[in-house]
Protein backbone atom coordinates (compact mmCIF):
# COMPACT_ATOMS: atom_id res chain seq x y z
CA UNK A 1 0.00 0.00 0.00
CA UNK A 2 2.64 2.65 0.80
CA UNK A 3 4.71 2.02 -2.31
CA UNK A 4 1.30 2.16 -4.73
CA UNK A 5 0.89 6.27 -2.47
CA UNK A 6 4.57 6.82 -3.36
CA UNK A 7 4.01 5.74 -6.77
CA UNK A 8 0.64 7.76 -7.36
CA UNK A 9 2.74 10.95 -5.37
CA UNK A 10 5.52 10.42 -7.54
CA UNK A 11 2.85 10.76 -10.65
CA UNK A 12 1.06 13.80 -9.41
CA UNK A 13 3.97 15.51 -8.93
CA UNK A 14 4.80 14.70 -12.36
CA UNK A 15 1.60 15.68 -14.05
CA UNK A 16 2.21 18.98 -12.15
CA UNK A 17 5.55 19.51 -13.35
CA UNK A 18 4.48 18.33 -17.52
CA UNK A 19 1.77 21.22 -17.15
CA UNK A 20 4.15 24.23 -15.64
CA UNK A 21 6.89 22.95 -17.97
CA UNK A 22 4.52 23.44 -21.12
CA UNK A 23 3.33 27.05 -19.94
CA UNK A 24 6.91 27.37 -19.84
CA UNK A 25 7.29 26.50 -23.24
CA UNK A 26 4.39 28.85 -24.46
CA UNK A 27 5.91 31.98 -22.67
CA UNK A 28 9.01 30.86 -24.17
CA UNK A 29 7.52 30.81 -27.65
CA UNK A 30 5.54 33.81 -27.25
CA UNK A 31 8.58 35.59 -25.86
CA UNK A 32 6.66 36.36 -22.14
CA UNK A 33 10.10 35.64 -21.26
CA UNK A 34 10.23 36.33 -17.40
CA UNK A 35 7.00 34.17 -16.83
CA UNK A 36 8.86 31.76 -18.97
CA UNK A 37 11.83 31.98 -16.35
CA UNK A 38 9.39 31.77 -13.54
CA UNK A 39 7.67 28.51 -15.00
CA UNK A 40 10.60 26.91 -16.05
CA UNK A 41 12.11 27.08 -12.22
CA UNK A 42 9.26 25.91 -10.53
CA UNK A 43 8.44 23.41 -13.32
CA UNK A 44 12.21 22.15 -12.81
CA UNK A 45 11.78 21.57 -9.36
CA UNK A 46 8.42 19.59 -9.22
CA UNK A 47 11.05 17.02 -12.17
CA UNK A 48 13.59 16.58 -9.50
CA UNK A 49 11.11 16.24 -6.54
CA UNK A 50 9.58 13.58 -9.03
CA UNK A 51 13.03 11.75 -9.40
CA UNK A 52 14.01 12.06 -6.06
CA UNK A 53 10.47 9.88 -5.14
CA UNK A 54 11.95 7.65 -7.88
CA UNK A 55 15.26 7.47 -5.81
CA UNK A 56 13.74 6.98 -2.31
CA UNK A 57 11.48 4.40 -3.34
CA UNK A 58 14.32 0.89 -3.00
CA UNK A 59 11.50 -1.14 -4.79
CA UNK A 60 11.52 0.99 -8.13
CA UNK A 61 13.84 -0.05 -10.70
CA UNK A 62 12.53 1.91 -13.72
CA UNK A 63 15.73 3.19 -14.25
CA UNK A 64 14.77 4.65 -18.11
CA UNK A 65 11.99 6.73 -16.28
CA UNK A 66 14.75 8.06 -13.93
CA UNK A 67 17.23 8.71 -17.22
CA UNK A 68 14.05 10.66 -18.48
CA UNK A 69 13.76 12.58 -15.27
CA UNK A 70 17.33 13.78 -15.56
CA UNK A 71 17.56 14.64 -18.83
CA UNK A 72 14.63 16.59 -19.12
CA UNK A 73 15.49 18.57 -15.95
CA UNK A 74 19.04 19.10 -17.28
CA UNK A 75 17.29 20.42 -21.32
CA UNK A 76 15.22 22.58 -19.14
CA UNK A 77 17.71 24.05 -17.00
CA UNK A 78 19.67 24.63 -20.02
CA UNK A 79 16.75 26.81 -21.92
CA UNK A 80 15.95 28.67 -18.59
CA UNK A 81 19.63 30.07 -18.17
CA UNK A 82 19.26 30.97 -21.56
CA UNK A 83 16.84 32.95 -21.44
CA UNK A 84 17.83 34.34 -18.61
CA UNK A 85 21.54 35.57 -20.59
CA UNK A 86 19.01 36.80 -23.21
CA UNK A 87 17.21 38.97 -20.88
CA UNK A 88 19.94 39.92 -19.46
CA UNK A 89 21.33 41.07 -22.11
CA UNK A 90 18.31 42.86 -23.61
CA UNK A 91 18.04 44.52 -20.06
CA UNK A 92 21.63 45.92 -20.53
CA UNK A 93 21.23 47.15 -23.79
CA UNK A 94 17.81 49.25 -22.93
CA UNK A 95 16.10 47.25 -25.71
CA UNK A 96 14.17 44.47 -23.58
CA UNK A 97 10.28 44.35 -24.39
CA UNK A 98 7.22 41.82 -23.12
CA UNK A 99 3.84 42.13 -24.35
CA UNK A 100 0.80 40.20 -22.87
CA UNK A 101 -2.49 40.73 -24.58
CA UNK A 102 -5.55 39.62 -22.12
CA UNK A 103 -8.73 38.93 -24.23
CA UNK A 104 -12.39 39.73 -23.27
CA UNK A 105 -13.63 37.44 -20.79
CA UNK A 106 -10.12 36.06 -20.46
CA UNK A 107 -9.02 34.81 -16.85
CA UNK A 108 -6.59 34.00 -14.95
CA UNK A 109 -4.87 36.80 -14.85
CA UNK A 110 -4.65 38.19 -11.03
CA UNK A 111 -1.95 41.01 -9.93
CA UNK A 112 0.31 38.24 -8.92
CA UNK A 113 0.77 36.45 -12.11
CA UNK A 114 0.86 39.97 -14.00
CA UNK A 115 3.34 41.02 -11.57
CA UNK A 116 5.21 39.15 -9.55
CA UNK A 117 8.14 38.27 -11.90
CA UNK A 118 8.97 41.86 -11.75
CA UNK A 119 8.99 42.11 -7.74
CA UNK A 120 12.20 41.57 -6.06
CA UNK A 121 13.23 41.29 -2.45
CA UNK A 122 15.51 44.54 -3.77
CA UNK A 123 12.40 46.64 -4.75
CA UNK A 124 12.16 49.78 -2.45
CA UNK A 125 9.79 52.05 -4.42
CA UNK A 126 6.95 51.51 -6.92
CA UNK A 127 5.17 54.22 -8.60
CA UNK A 128 1.96 53.93 -10.01
CA UNK A 129 0.26 56.53 -12.70
CA UNK A 130 -3.42 55.86 -13.28
CA UNK A 131 -5.93 58.22 -13.78
CA UNK A 132 -8.69 56.28 -12.40
CA UNK A 133 -7.98 55.08 -8.89
CA UNK A 134 -10.94 57.23 -7.68
CA UNK A 135 -13.93 54.63 -7.14
CA UNK A 136 -14.40 52.11 -4.22
CA UNK A 137 -13.33 49.15 -6.37
CA UNK A 138 -10.85 51.06 -8.42
CA UNK A 139 -9.01 51.97 -4.65
CA UNK A 140 -9.99 48.10 -3.56
CA UNK A 141 -7.52 47.20 -6.89
CA UNK A 142 -5.03 49.34 -5.68
CA UNK A 143 -5.19 48.41 -2.05
CA UNK A 144 -4.58 44.69 -4.00
CA UNK A 145 -1.81 45.87 -6.00
CA UNK A 146 -0.74 47.34 -2.55
CA UNK A 147 -0.66 43.77 -0.85
CA UNK A 148 0.85 41.82 -3.42
CA UNK A 149 3.57 44.65 -2.87
CA UNK A 150 4.10 43.93 0.84
CA UNK A 151 3.86 39.91 0.51
CA UNK A 152 6.94 40.13 -2.46
CA UNK A 153 9.19 43.11 -1.61
CA UNK A 154 10.26 42.79 1.95
CA UNK A 155 12.65 45.99 1.59
CA UNK A 156 9.69 48.07 0.28
CA UNK A 157 9.79 51.67 1.50
CA UNK A 158 7.31 53.87 -0.62
CA UNK A 159 4.66 53.78 -2.95
CA UNK A 160 3.91 56.99 -4.76
CA UNK A 161 0.38 57.22 -6.41
CA UNK A 162 -0.24 59.43 -9.20
CA UNK A 163 -4.22 59.92 -9.98
CA UNK A 164 -6.86 61.67 -10.71
CA UNK A 165 -9.09 63.56 -8.68
CA UNK A 166 -12.51 62.22 -7.57
CA UNK A 167 -15.13 64.89 -8.57
CA UNK A 168 -18.34 64.36 -7.05
CA UNK A 169 -16.75 62.82 -3.45
CA UNK A 170 -13.48 63.99 -3.19
CA UNK A 171 -13.29 63.60 0.44
CA UNK A 172 -14.40 60.19 0.69
CA UNK A 173 -11.49 59.26 -2.05
CA UNK A 174 -8.95 61.13 0.41
CA UNK A 175 -10.50 59.14 3.48
CA UNK A 176 -10.10 56.05 1.32
CA UNK A 177 -6.36 56.88 0.93
CA UNK A 178 -5.90 57.56 4.47
CA UNK A 179 -6.95 54.72 5.74
CA UNK A 180 -4.38 52.84 3.51
CA UNK A 181 -1.57 55.06 4.38
CA UNK A 182 -2.25 53.95 8.00
CA UNK A 183 -2.31 50.48 6.89
CA UNK A 184 0.82 50.47 4.67
CA UNK A 185 2.54 52.47 7.82
CA UNK A 186 2.21 49.96 9.83
CA UNK A 187 4.48 47.67 7.33
CA UNK A 188 7.36 50.31 7.61
CA UNK A 189 6.00 51.58 3.93
CA UNK A 190 5.06 55.29 3.03
CA UNK A 191 2.24 55.96 0.87
CA UNK A 192 2.21 59.22 -1.41
CA UNK A 193 -0.82 60.21 -3.37
CA UNK A 194 -0.21 63.29 -5.58
CA UNK A 195 -3.06 64.42 -8.32
CA UNK A 196 -3.51 65.50 -11.63
CA UNK A 197 -6.42 66.18 -13.73
CA UNK A 198 -4.30 65.69 -17.06
CA UNK A 199 -2.91 62.45 -16.60
CA UNK A 200 -3.98 59.69 -19.55
CA UNK A 201 -0.95 57.82 -19.48
CA UNK A 202 -1.16 54.08 -17.05
CA UNK A 203 2.29 53.14 -16.07
CA UNK A 204 3.83 51.25 -13.07
CA UNK A 205 7.81 52.25 -13.19
CA UNK A 206 9.58 49.93 -10.22
CA UNK A 207 12.90 51.10 -8.88
CA UNK A 208 14.86 47.80 -10.14
CA UNK A 209 14.34 48.92 -13.60
CA UNK A 210 10.82 47.12 -14.70
CA UNK A 211 8.45 49.84 -16.50
CA UNK A 212 4.50 48.45 -16.75
CA UNK A 213 2.02 49.74 -18.85
CA UNK A 214 -1.61 48.43 -19.04
CA UNK A 215 -3.87 50.09 -21.51
CA UNK A 216 -6.72 49.46 -18.66
CA UNK A 217 -4.60 50.19 -15.70
CA UNK A 218 -5.09 48.20 -12.67
CA UNK A 219 -8.82 48.81 -13.53
CA UNK A 220 -9.05 45.31 -15.99
CA UNK A 221 -11.18 43.22 -14.01
CA UNK A 222 -14.92 42.91 -15.01
CA UNK A 223 -17.62 43.45 -11.98
CA UNK A 224 -18.47 39.72 -10.46
CA UNK A 225 -22.13 38.93 -11.14
CA UNK A 226 -22.72 38.95 -7.32
CA UNK A 227 -20.87 38.95 -3.58
CA UNK A 228 -21.23 35.14 -3.76
CA UNK A 229 -20.16 34.63 -7.10
CA UNK A 230 -17.03 32.75 -7.98
CA UNK A 231 -13.89 35.03 -8.66
CA UNK A 232 -15.79 37.71 -6.36
CA UNK A 233 -12.59 36.96 -3.63
CA UNK A 234 -9.90 35.64 -6.04
CA UNK A 235 -8.96 37.57 -8.78
CA UNK A 236 -7.99 34.57 -11.13
CA UNK A 237 -11.22 33.54 -11.65
CA UNK A 238 -12.59 37.35 -12.34
CA UNK A 239 -13.36 37.27 -16.10
CA UNK A 240 -11.31 40.79 -17.69
CA UNK A 241 -11.81 43.30 -20.00
CA UNK A 242 -9.58 42.94 -23.71
CA UNK A 243 -6.51 44.80 -22.51
CA UNK A 244 -2.30 44.64 -23.43
CA UNK A 245 0.16 44.67 -21.41
CA UNK A 246 3.83 46.13 -22.37
CA UNK A 247 6.79 45.53 -20.00
CA UNK A 248 9.81 47.38 -20.88
CA UNK A 249 13.15 47.26 -18.97
CA UNK A 250 15.23 50.80 -18.57
CA UNK A 251 18.41 51.16 -16.35
CA UNK A 252 17.03 53.95 -15.16
CA UNK A 253 13.76 55.52 -13.57
CA UNK A 254 12.53 58.88 -13.76
CA UNK A 255 11.26 59.50 -10.57
CA UNK A 256 7.80 61.92 -10.09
Amino acid sequence: MARVEKRNNVDGVEKSAVSILSRAVEHDKAKRYTSAIVCYQEGIQLLLEALKGLHDDSETSNDAKKKYFRQKASDYMDRAEEVKKLVQKEKEDGTYHEQIRINNNESGYSYEKVFSPFLEDSVSRVEVEDPYIRTIHQTHNFLRFCELLVKRCPDLQEILLLTGKEEHEPAAQEKRFAQLAESLKKCKIVLTVKYSMTLHDREIRIDNGWVIKIGRGLDFFKAAENKFSIGFCDMSLRPCYETTIDIFHRKWIKRN
